[in-house]
C-alpha cells in the first residue's frame, strides 16, 4: 500500500463488495450475477498494476472504466423496492 493506486483501488474493490453484500441478503432474489462483478474486480487488478509500474495515463483510463462500468451495469445508487 504504497501508492495512490493502491488505495483508490483497494477503495473501490471494497465498494463493489460492499454492494455484492448488500444484494446478496436482501428480500428476493437477486438481480444480479455475481460474474458481473468480474469485470470491475479484475479492471481494479490490473489498474493497480499499470499505476505501480509507471503506466498512469492506461491505469487512470482503467480506473475510470471500473466506475462506469459499475455505475452503468451494477447500478449500485438503483434504490430498492
Amino acid at each position: 500500500m504504497q501508492t495512490p493506486y493502491d488505495w483508490i483501488t483497494i477503495a473501490i474493490f471494497a465498494g463493489l463488495i460492499v454492494v455484492f453484500l448488500q444484494r446478496s441478503v436482501g428480500d428476493g432474489e437477486p438481480q444480479d450475477s455475481i460474474l458481473s462483478y468480474l469485470p470491475p474486480s479484475i479492471g481494479c487488478a490490473v489498474s493497480n498494476y499499470l499505476g505501480n509500474h509507471g503506466y498512469d495515463a492506461f491505469a487512470v483510463i482503467g480506473i475510470v472504466a471500473v466506475l462506469a462500468y459499475s455505475y452503468f451495469v451494477l447500478k449500485p445508487f438503483k434504490r430498492q423496492g
